[in-house]
């Protein structure tokens, strides 16, 4: 409905079936960032399609063989998964993802 009525911007990289976990808003700085399945992505409140940055960071390769390994669904389970953005400061936020069942953190700076 929101479509048919013109009253929304759907985000074109939700195309790539990336798994959206958490949200970090930054109103301030007008910015909302996004993790998913492998990727952090910073969008623009204002048109979330517009000067789109996107980081990718996978699990690695042999966190992703052990995962398989143990059984994990190489597709829904074997990747990493951002569950973590917090804010660390005015130009770093904390993140942290599932690594494949082998947890990584990291901040990334914002620029």
């Amino acid at each position: 409905d929101l479509l048919l009525s013109n009253s929304c911007i759907p985000f074109l990289g939700s195309a790539e079936g990336l798994d959206f976990r958490t949200l970090l808003l930054d109103e301030e700085r007008g910015r909302l960032l996004v993790g998913a399945k492998d990727h952090i992505f910073q969008l623009n409140l204002v048109d979330v399609n517009k000067n789109v940055k996107k980081i990718y960071w996978p699990a690695a390769k042999e966190k992703v063989e052990l995962c398989k390994l143990a059984g994990k669904d190489a597709h829904t389970e074997c990747a990493n998964f951002i569950r973590v953005l917090q804010p660390y400061n005015r130009t770093h936020v904390y993140v942290c993802g599932t690594g494949a069942f082998h947890p990584l953190c990291g901040y990334i700076e914002l620029g």
